[in-house]
């Protein structure tokens, strides 16, 4: 949110321009426990809502004023602030407290399909078998190893369990080992701020190293003296910029910086080559990304650098023998694949491998000994190309739906043939693989069980699509219990994304069979901003495109009720972060469409927030919204940011949820808008903020509390629409 700049508006006509909102919420120029004319049920007549006080603050920005009478909300050092969160959560709970029963019988229907106890797929990595574990009633993985063979005695390198007593939220950032499998490095956050303390743990005594580097980023990277250990810091706006070399057995305050990232729009990570050769220092922005190299071999010699930063250019490299193989976007939309010898990198030596397609973009790749691996989309669905080293041989993977998605494996073994991923869809559960990229034959490692008797055979998926005002065909995958039949009586449950470039594929869940099992419809749509069908599909759903996002999603509900999928008092939207973004534009454009609306940790006061640089994210984030400290993107994002766009309307059943310690979209920006949409909207529906008061972006960090905020998530919705049990 942007810092007040105070202009030659007077007071008088500051409260003047504030007198509409202060009429329309029924004067309710009060503290934030007033009652609330807006009841539902009868049952609820009796719980007010919180109304949060009116303090007008005006802005003026290329000559509009602003009035912004929930700016003090961003202030959690004041009391009141934190007061007011309490009482959303109180109000929140007290009307959610007839539901109780239901939650907790939910919570124990979510947890009885997940087997408590269980274990990963070992990776081998030289002569180790490493995995992870959980055991029932524990919130958090074990980290494991066994050394030669898997039926030797088991290591414990990490009780997460033990490591979070005392803390209401825990979370691992970086977990590296050093190439002698002697040192474990990791690092953890307690609060959910995505600031983490690094330790160092000796595996052959279990005691830590008096080695601790405090308020780093989350990504580390050992040389291969397993002495030295680089890290990168935060400036004041959490963006990595500072990379640092640490030796063992010194302190933090003698560690070296290897590397400063001056300009605001861009950070930095560092990262090791899958052949352990090479350090790698990335600094990227959203456009654009320079790569710095460094012998794993030779820690104190400087950083090189692969190619100077070059405006929306961006290029990613991983190294193989006497080559590094570079995926670029340079005269590339959909990215092309070159390569270069590591003795002279420049630009102009690079030679093409896999020439840039229109209608196939590479996503990424990954480099064996005698094999490349490449990532691509074709028709908004993953495939996996396997290029043979040795013989220049090409094939493709088979998957045997027409509706999926895959995880890449860690495959950390670069001497390895065999490449290891998951496999899903909406129907099938988690399936990790393993796939002789010589014989092309897969071994079937796991499938992770879903308890209580699932049978996919049950269950029917399928992708259709909705036709744009512009003519573009919108993607939408569904999955729902055979049998359904399109009269327009069911109920369902639309979620969407669209923003970074970042694809929504289809995946499996075993909580959504609550939502299977009762009727409901699950739809997912791919709506542009998002990365699904090409790197096209994200720049029309960004900058000045943005409004394609939320005018796509309207479309593909317009188009599942106007096919007698449901209904708009069946269907519920949700969306989280920027999808949070999109729930708030929805909302504020065709609020008649849905019944219910969650928006979970949700970017809705745009405008304010990208004219705050001191702000994580802000500044890297002009790449992406616009920069509106010039006019034309301030107009525009002024047209669409949901927060400035509340009306006195009626508005759907709303659930928002924030976390107090999130860095990536801070908490006020859920608070502020709930406290808006309680003075302006004229209706009776549900309007409730849960703030986790103790959690970051990512929620609760436990495996059974994540469960607790689904089922709430679930009981909400089923209450709305009559579903008791």
């Amino acid at each position: 949110m942007l810092t007040i700049r105070k202009s030659n508006t007077s007071l008088l006509h500051i409260v003047l321009l504030s007198l509409i909102l202060l009429c329309i919420s029924c004067c309710r120029y009060s503290e934030f426990l007033m009652g609330s004319p807006h009841t539902t049920t009868p049952e609820r007549q009796s719980i007010s809502p919180p109304v949060a006080k009116i303090i007008p603050e005006a802005d003026t920005l290329h000559g509009d004023v602003r009035i912004d009478n929930y700016y003090w909300l961003r202030d959690r050092a004041n009391p009141e602030v934190i007061e007011y969160l309490e009482a959303e959560n109180k109000y929140t709970e007290d009307i959610m407290k007839h539901t109780e029963k239901f939650q907790k019988q939910l919570y124990k229907e979510l947890l009885g399909r997940i087997k408590e106890t269980d274990l990963s797929v070992p990776e081998k990595i030289d002569d180790y078998y490493y995995y992870s574990r959980t055991e029932e009633g524990k919130q958090y993985r074990i980290f494991c190893r066994k050394k030669g063979e898997l039926n030797a005695k088991e290591e414990i390198l990490l009780d997460q369990n033990e490591l979070a007593k005392g803390y209401d939220y825990f979370r691992i950032g970086a977990f590296e080992i050093t190439l002698d499998h002697q040192l474990l490095a990791y690092s953890i956050d307690t609060t959910g701020s995505e600031t983490y303390t690094l330790y160092i743990k000796d595996l052959n005594t279990g005691e830590l190293l008096k080695d601790e580097i405090k308020d780093i980023d989350d990504y580390i990277a050992w040389t291969n003296d397993s002495k030295t250990i680089f890290y990168a810091t935060q400036d004041a706006t959490r963006r990595p910029y500072k990379v640092y070399r640490h030796t063992l057995g010194t302190t933090q305050k003698e560690d070296k910086i290897v590397y400063h990232e001056k300009d605001e729009a861009f950070y930095v990570y560092i990262s090791k080559t899958k052949s352990k050769k090479y350090l790698l220092i990335t600094s990227g922005s959203k456009t654009t990304t320079e790569i710095r190299y460094l012998n794993a071999n030779s820690p104190k010699d400087s950083f090189k650098i692969i190619h100077p930063r070059q405006h929306k250019m961006k290029y990613y490299i991983d190294h193989h023998n006497d080559k590094f193989y570079i995926l670029t976007n340079d005269n590339a939309k959909n990215f092309k694949l070159m390569e270069v010898s590591v003795h002279n990198p420049l630009k102009k030596n690079w030679k093409e491998v896999i020439p840039h397609r229109n209608s196939i973009k590479i996503d990424d790749f990954s480099v064996f000994k005698s094999h490349l691996v490449v990532y691509e989309r074709e028709n908004g669905l993953k495939k996996i190309r396997i290029m043979n080293l040795v013989n220049n041989e090409i094939h493709y993977v088979d998957f045997p739906e027409p509706v999926y998605s895959f995880r890449q494996g860690a495959n950390p073994d670069f001497n390895s043939k065999i490449l290891r991923f998951t496999y899903m869809s909406l129907v099938t559960p988690r399936s990790v693989f393993d796939y002789n990229m010589d014989t092309r034959s897969r071994e079937l490692k796991k499938q992770y069980e879903v308890l209580g008797g699932y049978d996919p055979s049950l269950y029917q998926s399928e992708r259709i699509f909705a036709q744009a005002q512009d003519g573009t065909m919108i993607p939408i995958s569904l999955v729902y219990k055979k049998g359904m039949v399109k009269n327009g009586s069911n109920p369902l449950f639309l979620i969407a994304y669209g923003a970074y470039g970042a694809s929504f594929d289809p995946y499996f869940s075993s909580n959504r069979l609550s939502l299977l099992n009762r009727g409901f419809i699950y739809a997912i749509a791919h709506i542009r901003g998002g990365g699904e069908m090409g790197e096209y599909w994200y720049e029309q759903g960004k900058y000045f495109n943005k409004m394609n996002t939320f005018t796509d999603f309207i479309t593909c509900a317009e188009h599942l009720i106007a096919e007698k999928y449901t209904s708009s008092d069946k269907l519920v939207i949700n969306g989280a972060s920027a999808g949070g973004l999109l729930m708030g534009a929805v909302a504020n454009l065709r609020t008649d469409l849905f019944k219910a609306v969650i928006a979970d940790v949700p970017f809705v006061d745009v405008l304010n927030t990208m004219l705050d640089s001191s702000l994580p994210l802000t500044v890297l984030e002009y790449e992406e919204w616009g920069n509106p400290n010039e006019k034309e993107y301030y107009d525009y994002m002024k047209s669409y940011s949901p927060y400035d766009n509340v009306e006195a309307k009626e508005y759907s059943n709303m659930l928002i949820t924030a976390g107090l310690n999130d860095t990536r979209v801070s908490y006020w920006e859920a608070a502020k808008w709930t406290a808006k949409l309680r003075a302006l909207k004229i209706d009776n529906n549900l309007l409730l903020l849960k703030t986790n008061m103790g959690a970051g972006h990512g929620g609760a960090s436990g495996r059974y509390d994540y469960l607790k905020d689904i089922a709430f998530e679930f009981v909400f919705i089923f209450d709305l629409l009559g579903i008791k049990k």
